[in-house]
């Protein structure tokens, strides 16, 4: 399988190339449907992998590729829910050493996950839109059922 683009821009997945027209499918809408070869060309820069991955929105991407487990992913959550949060509150917390915690709050600012905020003087981090757009698409897909 190969990527492409039509003379517009669009990527697409090949999924099957004839004389005249190719069929192709259009990762974000998963429609498929054939195009003039004329008006296609191979996508060199990008694997079909990465094109096929183009159907999730770009938030989602960003906390998938850049959380790796399931304390970073807490992490994010309780800034989401009790943030933001100041980083004296986060060791006292939270079962986690200094350095653990910086590197996973360094990690994720540098993702855009979160961003740098003052808490009464303290430095203190929150979680960026983008990152509320991620955790809201994943945890609505959810099949966890919340107790009451």
């Amino acid at each position: 399988m190969k990527s492409v683009q039509d003379d517009t821009g669009k990527r697409y997945l090949l999924l099957k190339h004839s004389t005249d027209a190719s069929l192709v499918r259009d990762p974000t809408t998963g429609n498929e449907c054939y195009i003039q070869n004329d008006r296609l060309e191979a996508v060199d820069e990008e694997s079909a992998l990465e094109t096929a991955a183009r159907s999730v929105d770009e938030p989602v991407v960003t906390l998938l590729t850049n959380v790796h487990d399931e304390q970073t992913l807490g992490l994010l959550i309780e800034l989401a829910e009790r943030g933001p949060l100041d980083v004296r509150t986060l060791l006292d917390a939270y079962d986690l050493c200094e350095s653990d915690l910086h590197g996973r709050l360094t990690a994720l600012s540098t993702a855009g996950l979160i961003e740098e905020t003052d808490i009464a003087g303290h430095r203190g981090y929150r979680i960026t839109e983008e990152c509320a757009t991620a955790l809201e698409a994943i945890r609505n897909g959810s099949t966890h059922e919340q107790s009451e």
